[in-house]
């Protein structure tokens, strides 16, 4: 009797925390348990999945991809060893391999695979991996978490798998996990085991700019940047004033979004990652937002706690700088808030966002153009009250920033009239610097700050709003200077969703 082939649709993340999705998990009641010992065949031009398991040699092919970037995955064949040649060959077939020694047994063990047909190929390779996988029912939709041991390292996957895709889709939103990527075994193991470069991008929506980083993971497990650059589109504007996204800066954004998410792909971006920031969290209407760019893009946002954008930009902006150990503070000044995160070289000991940035100071003060002493006085006094968490604090022995304001104000500085990440990366400001830099920007309006050696034409609107933060920071600290990080959320960010490497070192 012939067994029917259903194929299935499949959503799988990598990482080693899936937070909120994995307590749900939990809750749950464990279908079954088990543990096996699986050997893979990577090819690394290939993402198909051959492997062997329970002494067979075990076959799947990928039908298509939906609009939802779920995959649909049918099982092909399942050998018992020893496998014939035609059955080998046709293996090689679905991994695209087109170069390998002839095939000269009539049948082949796993031990003659290993050794005549696979060691011989470099860009073939068998990786043994050992699982331990829970399983569970959700939303009627089989759940399950994996943790993946190999001679090259360790990681977990949760993955959702049903023969109906809108199970699949439904559990990954209530879930939780919509701002995660869709990344197969096979892909998953490439990455893990440095096996081939594999690329991928996030995107981060905030109140001002969108910003696109794409990057490949090197043999050492860092990461190597592609792409890395942010449009100004300024999605904020007008939220001030109506609580809510206005239709121009909208649509202003969404091109923007859609060209970031385009870039990505044609840079070879497995899978996209995005966020949005404040500006999201505050609008009354940002569900209008999120749904038109995953139905017009395909990029789904997920809008993140403001602790959630602290800890990512803390982690990031310290990578590389070699701090000397003590009490650290670092800050990020956006578009529509600000994140401020304090710990010391080892943890994270408190995080928050607080609703101050240079969008709406702008908007609410005027300060795209030529202000008085007296409008920027009053600015300056708001920003006071609303850092007022800031105050009776102890002065850190190193407070770094970060945000495209302050590596602005680095550029300004330094006189770049090309911008250059790792000449700003580590940059010290003091206050006298900022000071003569909020007089530079006070004077004029946003078409003279342009002309400005080292200041992006974009950011001439914003830029004083922008330094009023920056020293409102520095008087509360009770600081001197501060350090600069061109390192942003979405740094850590890459790491952190698609959960198979440390940071941009």
């Amino acid at each position: 009797m012939s067994v029917e082939i259903v194929p299935r649709w499949e959503w799988r993340t990598f990482g080693n925390d899936f937070g909120a999705a994995e307590e749900a998990l939990g809750a749950l009641e464990i279908e079954r348990f088990e543990e096996s010992a699986d050997l893979y065949l990577l090819f690394r031009n290939s993402d198909a999945t051959v492997k062997v398991r329970h002494g067979l040699l075990d076959v799947k092919g990928l039908l298509t991809v939906d609009d939802n970037g779920l995959e649909q995955w049918v099982p092909v064949a399942k050998h018992p060893f020893p496998v014939s040649r035609d059955d080998v060959a046709a293996a090689l077939a679905r991994l695209r391999v087109d170069a390998t020694p002839p095939l000269v047994r009539a049948t082949y063990t796993a031990e003659e695979l290993l050794d005549e047909v696979v060691e011989p190929v470099d860009a073939l390779r068998a990786l043994l991996t050992h699982k331990r996988r829970t399983h569970y029912v959700v939303d009627g939709c089989m759940a399950e978490i994996c943790e993946i041991r190999t001679d090259d390292g360790s990681t977990r996957s949760l993955v959702l798998e049903s023969a109906d895709p809108a199970l699949v889709t439904g559990a990954v939103r209530s879930l939780g996990l919509t701002g995660r990527a869709n990344v197969c075994m096979v892909r998953g193991l490439k990455v893990l085991t440095s096996f081939g470069l594999v690329r991928y991008a996030v995107i981060d929506v905030g109140t001002n700019s969108v910003k696109l980083h794409v990057a490949e993971r090197r043999a050492d497990g860092t990461w190597s940047m592609v792409v890395d650059r942010a449009t100004i589109s300024r999605l904020g504007e007008g939220l001030e004033l109506t609580g809510a996204l206005q239709p121009e800066p909208m649509e202003r954004t969404l091109a923007a979004l859609g060209a970031l998410a385009e870039e990505a792909r044609t840079a070879g971006a497995a899978a996209i990652a995005a966020v949005g920031t404040a500006g999201l969290r505050a609008a009354t209407n940002a569900a209008e937002f999120v749904n038109a760019a995953e139905s017009r893009y395909g990029v789904r946002i997920e809008i993140i706690p403001g602790e959630e954008e602290g800890r990512l930009a803390y982690h990031a902006a310290t990578a590389g700088l070699g701090l000397p150990r003590g009490s650290l503070v670092v800050f990020d000044t956006g578009g529509g808030s600000s994140q401020f995160t304090f710990g010391d070289e080892d943890a994270v000991q408190e995080q928050f966002s607080v609703p101050v940035g240079a969008v709406r100071l702008t908007e609410r003060f005027g300060l795209d153009r030529a202000v008085s002493e007296q409008r920027l006085g009053d600015a300056l006094d708001l920003i006071a009250a609303e850092l007022e968490r800031l105050d009776d604090r102890p002065t850190p022995d190193v407070l770094l920033g970060m945000g495209g304001a302050l590596t602005n104000l680095a550029a300004v500085e330094q006189g770049l009239a090309v911008y250059d990440p790792d000449l700003i990366h580590g940059t010290r400001l003091n206050r006298a610097a900022i000071e003569r830099q909020i007089e530079l920007y006070r004077t004029r309006d946003a078409d003279e700050r342009r002309a400005i050696v080292g200041l992006q034409p974009n950011r001439a609107e914003g830029i004083l709003a922008g330094a009023c933060v920056v020293r409102a920071v520095l008087t509360k600290l009770g600081c001197d200077s501060l350090v600069v990080s061109d390192r942003g959320l979405r740094h850590r960010l890459i790491a952190d969703r698609f959960g198979l490497g440390p940071p941009l070192a």
